[in-house]
């Protein structure tokens, strides 16, 4: 294991470097341009360490670490260490929405960092600060986008590459295509990695071919053996088709893509009149998505790893078409691997 204040395996030169090669995987020090994407409640360390070290990048997502698989950051952080000699990352979301959660961030960023975590993703706000932080050690950060506007305020942070999440993916989707978002914001001068619709390796193949630095995938990720979602859950999103994929606003306000079962028919996906109103409003809107996920946290967590899932909520994104069977992490690497050579 590497000591705690070393950088775990970053951006050395891999050993299987070839045409794979693009700035993101230079960049990160890794095989090829593969992101396994942080996802509530999906990503566990295993699953994490997994697809690091079949070549592509993990990454952590704190609050799954801790509150579903109970396990403390830095415990969690070496763990992952444990099981891999290779880089993995951290996913922040740095949304102001309290003091108690900035702080909350801030330490999590400070314990990735001594425990030589080296590549941020970061999601809503202003990544200046995680910049800074990460820069005096040689860090890497990409920000989420989904539109060039959201582009230009990441890069005035002083990010290192975009993760560009379109209107395909699973979880929060953007609303432009991935050949719309790519043409949106290619021209800024940053990698640019695509977030959503490549379950396949045709599709991967396909958004290299058109100019992305690497994939991010959730999606084709929760359908592996590593991962510890129910077994009903992997089987659902086997099962699925892409008309079968919604946007519902009933879990954190703002449209979250899933699986449109009966529970979901049922419900409608529309947040309710107040909800709106209040997910408008300039100051309410913290305070209404801080009431959405006191529940949505556990009603995620409950459908995600226990049978209950068909009653309740799955994510997923339109890249259900390609995904046909659950499979290790690296088989499913090694396929998208073989669409390259």
């Amino acid at each position: 294991m590497s000591s705690s204040g070393s950088a775990h395996g970053a951006f050395e030169k891999s050993p299987h470097a070839s045409a794979h090669d693009t700035a993101f995987t230079r960049q990160v020090g890794i095989a090829l341009p593969i992101i396994c994407g942080a996802m509530y409640p999906c990503t566990n360390p295993e699953l994490v360490a997994a697809a690091s070290d079949a070549g592509a990048i993990g990454v952590v997502q704190p609050v799954s670490m801790s509150y579903v698989y109970g396990h403390e950051l830095r415990a969690g952080l070496r763990l992952i260490k444990s099981l891999t000699p290779r880089p993995f990352g951290m996913n922040a979301l740095i949304e102001k929405s309290s003091r108690s959660h900035m702080d909350r961030v801030r330490r999590w960023i400070d314990i990735a960092l001594e425990e030589g975590v080296r590549f941020f993703v970061t999601s809503l706000g202003n990544p200046r600060w995680v910049v800074d932080a990460a820069s005096q050690v040689g860090g890497i950060v990409y920000h989420d986008v989904t539109d060039r506007r959201w582009a230009v305020k990441a890069i005035d942070g002083g990010v290192d590459g975009l993760i560009a999440v379109n209107n395909v993916a699973g979880g929060h989707a953007g609303k432009l295509s991935p050949e719309g978002l790519l043409d949106d914001v290619r021209d800024l001068g940053l990698p640019v990695i695509c977030a959503g619709g490549v379950g396949d390796p045709a599709t991967f193949r396909r958004m290299m071919d058109l100019g992305y630095a690497g994939v991010q995938m959730g999606t084709r990720f929760i359908a592996t053996t590593e991962c510890k979602a129910h077994q009903e859950y992997k089987q659902a999103i086997v099962d699925a088709r892409p008309e079968d994929i919604v946007l519902t606003e009933r879990l954190t306000g703002l449209g979250v893509a899933v699986i449109n079962n009966e529970y979901i028919k049922h419900l409608g996906t529309r947040a309710g009149p107040v909800a709106r109103y209040m997910l408008r409003h300039p100051r309410m809107k913290y305070w209404m998505r801080s009431i959405y996920q006191l529940t949505s946290l556990r009603r995620l967590k409950r459908s995600a790893l226990s049978s209950r899932g068909a009653n309740e909520y799955w994510q997923a994104g339109k890249s259900v078409a390609g995904i046909h069977a659950v499979q290790s992490v690296r088989e499913v690497i090694d396929e998208f691997a073989a669409a390259l050579s």
